[in-house]
C-alpha cells in the first residue's frame, strides 16, 4: 500500500510587543483556540479516509500483455450523384412504360391419353385409330404453249421486193432466216441461216424488220416472246 504522508505546516508568528506610540487600535483580533482545533480535526479525517481507500483504486494497473490495436478503415463515403444537365432546347421523348406480362397458369396434363377405338358398320373396333394421311397432290400439268403465227392482216405484204439485179440476170433463190418476235408480234431481231445470194438476204432482212407482223406465242394463254424459222423464196413469174 502506498502511503501518503501529510505534513502539517505550522505557521509560527512572532508577536512583537511594542509600545504603542499612540493610543491602542480599536478592534484588534485575537486567535481563537477553537479554530486551531477544527483545522487539526479536518486533517485527521482526510488521513483516515485515505487509509480506507482500497488497494485497487490506489495502485496503477499495469497489463501483463501489451494491448494490440488494429486500424479499421472507415467506409468510403458515397460518390456524389451528378445530375445530368438537360438542354431545354432539346426535347426528349417520354419513354414508354413497360407493359406487365400476363402469364397463363400452369395446368397439369395427364401423362397419357387412353387409346381411342374406331367404330363402323354397327360394331365396335378394338384397334387404335390410324392417323389420316392425305393423298399426294396431283402433278402439275405441262404448260400449254402455242407457236407464233403470221398475222393474216399482214400476209399480203409479207413477200420482200425482188432485187432488180437478180431480175435482170434472171436468177432465183431462197433465204432461210430465224426471227425473234416479242409479245406484241413485232420482229425485234433477224438472223441469216442460209441464202443463195446476199442480195436476197439483204432484201429479206430489210423487209422483215419493217413489214412482218405475227400473232405472238402464248404460254397458258399469256403472250410471250419467241423465235421462228422461215424460208422466203424468190421466184420469177412469166408475164
Amino acid at each position: 500500500m502506498r502511503l501518503m504522508t501529510l505534513s502539517a505546516i505550522g505557521h509560527s508568528t512572532t508577536n512583537r510587543v511594542t509600545e504603542p506610540s499612540g493610543p491602542a487600535r480599536y478592534g484588534a483580533r485575537r486567535k481563537s483556540p477553537l479554530g486551531l482545533g477544527g483545522t487539526v480535526a479536518v486533517h485527521g479525517l482526510l488521513i483516515g479516509a485515505f487509509l480506507l481507500i482500497p488497494k485497487e483504486v490506489i495502485d496503477v494497473f499495469i497489463p501483463s500483455k501489451p494491448i494490440e490495436t488494429r486500424h479499421i478503415p472507415l467506409p468510403k463515403p458515397p460518390e456524389p450523384v451528378v445530375e445530368k444537365q438537360v438542354d431545354p432546347k432539346v426535347q426528349t421523348r417520354p419513354q414508354p412504360r413497360a407493359q406487365p406480362t400476363v402469364t397463363d397458369p400452369l395446368i397439369d396434363l395427364p401423362t397419357g391419353d387412353p387409346p381411342l377405338t374406331a367404330t363402323g358398320g354397327g360394331g365396335t373396333g378394338t384397334g387404335p385409330i390410324q392417323p389420316y394421311i392425305a393423298p399426294p397432290p396431283p402433278p402439275l400439268a405441262d404448260p400449254v404453249l402455242t407457236e407464233p403465227q403470221i398475222d393474216p392482216r399482214a400476209l399480203a405484204a409479207f413477200q420482200p421486193d425482188y432485187p432488180g439485179a437478180m431480175i435482170r440476170q434472171g436468177l432465183e433463190g431462197t433465204v432461210t432466216v430465224r426471227v425473234t418476235i416479242n409479245a406484241e408480234g413485232r420482229v425485234t431481231a433477224i438472223e441469216k441461216v442460209s441464202a443463195t445470194d446476199e442480195s436476197f438476204w439483204a432484201a429479206t432482212q430489210r423487209h422483215a424488220l419493217r413489214k412482218w407482223r405475227f400473232r405472238p406465242a402464248t404460254r397458258d394463254g399469256v403472250a410471250v416472246a419467241s423465235s421462228k424459222v422461215l424460208t422466203v423464196r424468190f421466184t420469177l413469174t412469166e408475164r
